[in-house]
């Protein structure tokens, strides 16, 4: 798993074009002082004793308390590597994930998993406003 994690003092998408076909209506959403990890899954990580979900977790967790902000928005970025999970199983460690980060008390969302998306972020010029992790 490769994980680019930004804090955003806002972050917005809207649905621009969908990529998988069975991909559910997406509508725009947005939010204020988030950490926004673009998540890379790879084939590795959706095996079951892989561990990537914890780790993904662990590094949402410890980036959101660096900026005090209990929101985490989790997007599928499949351009940080070359092999990728199958979308099925990527989708469902994101969800999982999503899952975990609520029952610790965070605000996690999703971005809509099939779609291109337009983005539109503001992000501070700090040394721990992007991370990069390869896990």
């Amino acid at each position: 798993m490769r994980v680019l994690f930004w804090y955003c003092d806002a972050f917005a998408y809207t649905p621009a074009r969908k990529t998988l076909e069975d991909a559910p209506p997406a509508s725009p959403a947005g939010c204020s002082r988030a950490v926004v990890a673009f998540v890379h899954v790879e084939p590795a990580d959706v095996e079951a004793d892989s561990g990537a979900e914890t780790k993904l977790v662990k590094n949402a967790k410890w980036m959101a308390r660096k900026w005090d902000t209990p929101r985490v928005v989790l997007h599928s970025f499949t351009h940080l590597g070359e092999d990728k999970a199958v979308p099925a199983a990527a989708q469902r460690l994101l969800a999982q994930a999503a899952a975990r980060l609520e029952k610790a008390g965070y605000a996690a969302s999703q971005t809509p998993y099939g779609y291109f998306i337009d983005l539109e972020m503001r992000a501070p010029g700090h040394p721990l406003a992007r991370v990069f992790k390869a896990f």
